[in-house]
């Protein structure tokens, strides 16, 4: 009996460590299999075309956001991969590891026009504080040899993010040119076409309603899709490729925003410059509170929270400029007044003569010689705003009355519903802060 039990108690411990010798293989085995997965996943996913990721650049280290219940068209490689590369950190992080205290981030938003980027960004290396802060390019398309100016800055902290359903991305398929697509003024019934024409009987051009697809895209994103802005209560600047950047810009911006809330409640925004491009200030010794201008403008998330509820509105309004559909449709939905703070003199200014799609060669490039060689005074290198001035409105501006359509080329509900997607990509966060 002894001898028995002995055997018995031999065998069964022979049996449980069979079994968990059999339950360490498996974890190792499941172990082994389950990381080679993810390594042909990561090796997989960030493929990418020559030049686009950086070999030190590890995009998959900044998650794409995830999808909300909305409708996004179909992406290929490049718009998947340039996502991907939106999360990357800020490049100069070496140089400037901190933002100053109540920075104002600067956005640039750009396209193909590298002869007029290098203007901007060589105005903008002499801008007086511009280590303090953030700069973001945002690129509607991707091009190498906007990607090589923009690798050359090492003035301030910089992030490039790119617009991953521009039309310039997608060649055979809307938001791109689709085979299928009507063009011109089309008989959709004769030419078996699809699409929707705008009010004047116009069908959708891609290169023109992508102005309006990036800065809605944009201004989504940088507000609440990233995670270096989205907490951002501060005002943010926004610049186009074609401005060109005083000195002083930074400094007297800081001013005035600090003046706004103070000197004029109505004055959603503060400016640079005049919203008359042609206009270089009064000279005076006033602010200037008048309707805001697309040369170097600037507002707070309270003022987004505002222009994003009325995102219906300008999804829906048949004008292919973005800002036009902000001064026709927005801003008078508000219900009051809206101003924008600005000194007498101006600190940005408007050189380009070119359209968005001409002059993109080096060789054959349009850009006035003339107006590039911007005369910058004494005046224009420091701060010339003063506190203790008061305030001059604008009352009766010329501008877009009631009853004005719009200028057309945004008719197609393809279009317009896009733009109301992009209104949904990402959740609110953030707090706001006062006009």
């Amino acid at each position: 009996m002894v001898s028995s039990m002995a055997a018995y108690k031999k065998h069964h411990l022979r049996d449980v460590a069979l079994r968990r010798l059999l339950y360490v293989v498996f974890i190792t085995v499941s172990g082994v299999l389950l990381l080679q997965f993810l390594i042909g996943s990561n090796s997989t996913s960030n493929t990418a075309p020559h030049n686009l990721l950086d070999e030190d650049e590890d995009a998959t280290a900044y998650p794409v956001r995830q999808r909300q219940n909305f409708q996004l068209p179909q992406q290929n490689d490049l718009s998947l991969k340039l996502e991907k590369r939106n999360q990357l950190p800020p490049r100069n992080l070496d140089l400037y590891p901190t933002l100053a205290k109540d920075h104002i981030i600067i956005v640039l938003y750009v396209h193909n026009r590298s002869q007029y980027l290098k203007v901007v960004v060589d105005s903008l290396s002499r801008v007086v504080g511009i280590n303090e802060t953030l700069l973001i390019v945002s690129h509607d398309g991707y091009f190498e040899n906007m990607n090589k100016i923009i690798d050359g800055i090492r003035f301030c902290q910089v992030k490039q993010i790119y617009a991953p359903y521009s039309p310039h991305l997608f060649s055979k398929s809307f938001p791109g040119v689709s085979p299928a697509d009507c063009e011109g003024k089309d008989d959709a019934r004769e030419k078996h076409c699809i699409g929707n024409p705008d009010q004047y009987g116009h069908y959708r051009s891609p290169k023109i309603v992508s102005l309006k697809h990036h800065w809605w895209w944009m201004m989504n994103t940088v507000w609440d899709g990233l995670k270096e802005t989205r907490k951002h209560s501060g005002h943010i600047l926004f610049i186009e490729e074609d401005h060109y950047i005083f000195p002083n810009a930074y400094r007297n911006l800081q001013v005035l925003t600090s003046l706004k809330s103070k000197k004029c409640s109505d004055c959603y925004a503060a400016n640079l410059a005049p919203s008359d491009v042609n206009s270089r200030g009064e000279g005076w010794e006033s602010l200037i509170a008048e309707r805001m201008g697309n040369v170097g403008y600037s507002f707070n998330r309270t003022v987004w929270r505002k222009i994003h509820k009325k995102a219906r509105e300008f999804c829906f309004f048949d004008d292919y400029n973005w800002d036009i559909t902000m001064w026709a449709t927005v801003y008078p939905s508000f219900g009051s007044p809206v101003y924008s703070l600005r000194g007498p003199r101006t600190s940005a200014v408007h050189f380009g003569k070119c359209g968005l799609h001409q002059g993109q060669g080096e060789k054959n490039v349009c850009i006035d010689k003339g107006m590039v060689n911007i005369q910058v005074e004494e005046y224009d290198k420091v701060p010339n705003i003063g506190s203790e001035w008061e305030v001059r409105v604008y009352k009766n501006q010329p501008g877009y009355k009631a009853g004005f359509k719009g200028w057309g080329g945004w008719g197609d509900n393809r279009d317009r519903h896009l733009c109301l997607n992009f209104a949904h990509m990402y959740h609110s966060v953030g707090t706001a802060s006062p006009l």
